[in-house]
This record gives C-alpha cells, sequence and structure tokens, in this order.
C-alpha cells in the first residue's frame, strides 16, 4: 500500500494525450520502458500513473511490462474521479479498463467529476513521489503545470 513513508522509492509520470505529442508513439512508449527501467535500477518501486490517454496510459503498460520481471514493483492508478474514461474512444477505454484492472492500487480522489479534478490528481501524485518522468512537448497545460509544482516540490525530473 502506497504511504508517504514509500516516497522516496515512488516515481510518478506526467505527459500529454495523444494529439499533443509530436514524437511517434513507438519512441515515447520506448523512452517511457527505458526511463522505467532505469529508475527501478535506481531503487524505485512504486509508481503512479494519472490514467489519461496517451503518455499515462502507456507508462503504466512500461511498469507492467517491468513488473512481469520484478514482482515487487507497484503500480497505483490515481484516478481523478469515477468515470474518467467515459469519454475516450473505444480502444482508449480498453487500454483503461485493462490497465487500471491489473493496477496493485487505486487512489480515487474525488468522488465525481469537478473543475480541477485533473490538478488535484496531479498534485497528489507529485505530492506521494520524489521522482517524475515527464514527456513534455514546451506547450502550456496540465503537463507544464504538473512539471513547474513537482520543480517547486524538489522533484528529481526526468524527460523522455
Amino acid at each position: 500500500m502506497l504511504s508517504f513513508e514509500h516516497r522516496d522509492v515512488t516515481c510518478c509520470f506526467t505527459g500529454h494525450r495523444p494529439q499533443k505529442l509530436h514524437q511517434p508513439e513507438s519512441e515515447i512508449r520506448e523512452g517511457l520502458e527505458k526511463a522505467v527501467l532505469r529508475a527501478y535500477d535506481d531503487g524505485f518501486r512504486y509508481f503512479i500513473t494519472g490514467m489519461a490517454m496517451g503518455v499515462d496510459i502507456w507508462a503504466g503498460e512500461a511498469v507492467l511490462k517491468l513488473k512481469g520481471e520484478h514482482p515487487e514493483i507497484q503500480l497505483i492508478a490515481a484516478v481523478p474521479y469515477p468515470g474518467q474514461e467515459k469519454n475516450f474512444p473505444y480502444e482508449w477505454k480498453l487500454s483503461y479498463a485493462e490497465l487500471l484492472e491489473k493496477c496493485d492500487q487505486a487512489e480515487i480522489l474525488s468522488d465525481r467529476y469537478q473543475k480541477g479534478a485533473f490538478h488535484l490528481r496531479d498534485r497528489w501524485m507529485v505530492n506521494h513521489s520524489s521522482m517524475i518522468i515527464a514527456v513534455y512537448n514546451g506547450e502550456p497545460g496540465g503537463t507544464a503545470m504538473t512539471i513547474s509544482y513537482a520543480k517547486k516540490e524538489s522533484l528529481e525530473l526526468r524527460g523522455i
């Protein structure tokens, strides 16, 4: 079970949804797999995904791939509210459901959608981590705000 006492061995992810990415999916997935392996080699055992389309789901899948070889790894879903995936395209809904089912823990941060739900989720992830792996294209938005907050909170930042 994730707690603040595990913060020093916990890593979270931030990154864009697919439509904002400037790299091919295959490159991002490969970069995430390498970053997760490096984090594991550096002692990280808990990984938090925000469960959004794109980088969050791909990062969770990269963690699960490594967990197949290292079962002590824990994957935590930070779900901003139930039904987050309601408006996802069908393929993303499938990926979301499969990933959520395989997570070791799910933290549901609000009982319903509300303004700022994703911002609260991002802060929760940063507050429980000591490192963040980011896929960032330089544009303003949630990823930029999460990186800024992570820097303020002195998290180690690793980019893809």
